[in-house]
């Protein structure tokens, strides 16, 4: 089942069940947020929506889409790819972080933007990057909930850039309170799909599908998403052991990241930055440039990120 959210002048918009092509939709009569507050009587409902929406469908304008969750209640991204991780130790010199739990913070969740409205940044000299990455969203989740079982509660799976301003990032790293300015509000592809929807390619708690990206229409990457250290359903075990889990929460897998970057290319500036250090020394990739278009997309389903970086 494929979902997909249309303005219509409320904070949270119109839920629309789409077609497998993406070309049709059917209103739900609710938003995502609502249905996902009472998922076990609204999704059969949405579901028969699916089984008519080919021949019933309304024709959609994907422009007039928002972000499947405009806003949400909570999102905590992970930082689940070990390669992303280890050129970044190397690259700095830094330590291996020693622990034996997932990598996780909590951002900034009250606004995700659209797939292709502009993105408003104060500073070039921030240093502007992105991430891609792939996130689920979850059902209501109970405190203590273990791995296997948090499985179920899995609800919808997404393709974000979770946009990130690097030149502030290690100075609000050294307070260890985490991230504010360098995190802003992060792009969500136009369709969340429920896992089945993936087939073979959802397994094991991972989307074993390429994430490719392009800068200014030029290719980056497109390395696969099933290289995660942690499943999502480890990484949501790990966030409720002391506390519940709202429906509507999105957990995020960090940077999307292989072992043959070399072949497969990045998903995101700052590790290609470190490749380059690694390789030759010094970074000789550039950070982004108002004016510059990143473009994500992780096969047809979830639709295509596409988005310039402007002058906020």
């Amino acid at each position: 089942m494929r979902l997909a959210t249309r303005e219509d002048g409320s904070r949270d918009g119109m839920l629309v069940v789409v077609s497998r092509d993406g070309m049709r939709a059917l209103p739900a009569g609710v938003s995502i947020q609502a249905a996902l507050d009472d998922w076990t009587r609204l999704e059969p409902i949405l579901r028969g929506l699916a089984g008519r929406v080919n021949e019933e469908g309304e024709v959609l304008d994907v422009s007039a889409l928002q972000a499947p969750l405009p806003r949400a209640w909570q999102w905590l991204d992970g930082s689940a790819f070990p390669t992303h991780g280890a050129l970044m130790q190397k690259a700095f010199n830094l330590p291996p972080i020693e622990t034996d739990r997932p990598l996780m913070y909590q951002g900034l969740s009250h606004h995700f933007l659209s797939a292709t409205e502009d993105v408003p940044l104060p500073s070039e000299a921030d240093s502007i990057d992105f991430e891609g990455e792939f996130a689920v969203v979850t059902g209501d989740v109970p405190m203590g909930c273990t791995a296997d079982e948090a499985l179920a509660h899995i609800r919808l799976v997404m393709l974000l850039n979770d946009w990130s301003l690097r030149a502030i990032a290690p100075i609000e790293m050294k307070t260890g309170f985490g991230w504010i300015q360098a995190k802003p509000a992060c792009s969500v592809a136009p369709f969340a799909v429920t896992p089945d929807a993936l087939g073979s390619a959802w397994s094991e708690g991972r989307v074993g599908l390429p994430l490719t990206v392009e800068v200014n229409g030029r290719w980056f990457g497109h390395p696969v998403g099933d290289q995660m250290a942690y499943g999502f359903h480890e990484l949501i075990a790990h966030a409720a052991r002391t506390r519940n889990l709202p429906a509507g929460t999105i957990i995020g897998s960090g940077t999307v990241s292989n072992a043959d970057h070399a072949r497969v290319g990045s998903t995101c500036l700052s590790e290609r930055r470190a490749i380059e250090m690694i390789e030759g020394g010094a970074p000789r990739t550039p950070f982004l440039s108002f004016g510059d278009r990143v473009t994500m997309r992780a096969g047809p389903l979830f639709g295509t990120l596409d988005q310039r970086v402007v002058a906020g």
